[in-house]
């Protein structure tokens, strides 16, 4: 298989690779506490399939996979849904109960990593850069909006962000955390990552503030009243459908390059 990952490449490759298709690929995500089943590395690893799987059927080259992100302080409303106390200190997944941190940075330091890599893309000398991101949290979305924003006003380096799954899941919010879906996307792509054993067995339930498992809509308290995933990776999740969300990602994100594409000098 043809080499498409720029650490891999040599100068005169670079060159041929964008000068056939001037994009770059940048594939992000935080090491980020997945319940105790799943990598630290899902979000980033998910963003880097997508990445790969979109450059074979495109072109061009991707960045190296940045293990990157951000997370807030949950709002008193988003601790009663994950069944906290209102005055509690929660910065996103990181609940009481996990046995380890996730290496979230400020945002002010997300901002000034990813301005430099755009800085250094453009320097390279694509004219498109597309941030494929595999973390949803608002903040975090919304330091890579600013920067698209800045890029795409302030240089001739157009950039475009894409969330590494679904676009009907994101529109509805209904992505889980650790949920069945991103289990079977591991299930898929690393499959020796996963151990659902890891999990206490049937029929026992999982609650959202003991495990850091979230079904889409417990975020927002629109899920069980009993703050219990219904979305369990136990019954849920398995290698077809987490090689059908990527499919269906991918096959999204091309359409969508594509387009941008044409209108790019």
């Amino acid at each position: 298989m043809e080499e498409i990952r720029l650490s891999h490449l040599r100068p005169a490759e670079v060159r041929q690779r964008l000068a056939a298709c001037p994009v770059m690929y940048l594939p992000l995500g935080p090491l980020e506490w997945h319940g105790p089943h799943m990598p630290l590395g899902t979000d980033p690893l998910n963003a880097e399939n997508v990445s790969l799987g979109v450059c074979r059927r495109i072109g061009g080259i991707v960045w190296p996979t940045q293990f990157w992100g951000t997370e807030r302080e949950r709002s008193p409303k988003q601790l009663r849904a994950l069944g906290f106390e209102e005055d509690q200190y929660v910065v996103g997944m990181d609940f009481p109960r996990n046995t380890l941190p996730s290496a979230y940075c400020p945002e002010e330091i997300l901002a000034l990593l990813l301005r430099e890599d755009l800085r250094q893309i453009r320097t390279l000398g694509a004219r498109l850069a597309v941030i494929v991101n595999g973390h949803g949290a608002t903040n975090h979305g919304q330091v890579l909006e600013r920067l698209a924003i800045e890029f795409n006003h302030a240089t001739d380096l157009r950039v475009h962000v894409r969330m590494a799954m679904p676009q009907d899941d994101i529109d509805h919010g209904s992505i889980g955390h650790a949920t069945d879906t991103e289990t079977s996307l591991m299930i898929h792509l690393c499959p020796s990552t996963v151990d659902l054993k890891a999990l206490p067995p049937l029929p026992t339930p999982l609650h959202f503030n003991e495990f850091a498992i979230v079904d889409g809509p417990g975020f927002d308290a629109k899920g069980s009243p009993d703050r219990i995933v219904l979305e369990d990776p136990r019954t849920g999740a398995s290698p077809q459908k987490g090689q059908a969300v990527s499919k269906q990602t991918v096959e999204e994100l091309v359409n969508e390059i594509n387009r941008i594409l044409k209108e790019i000098p």
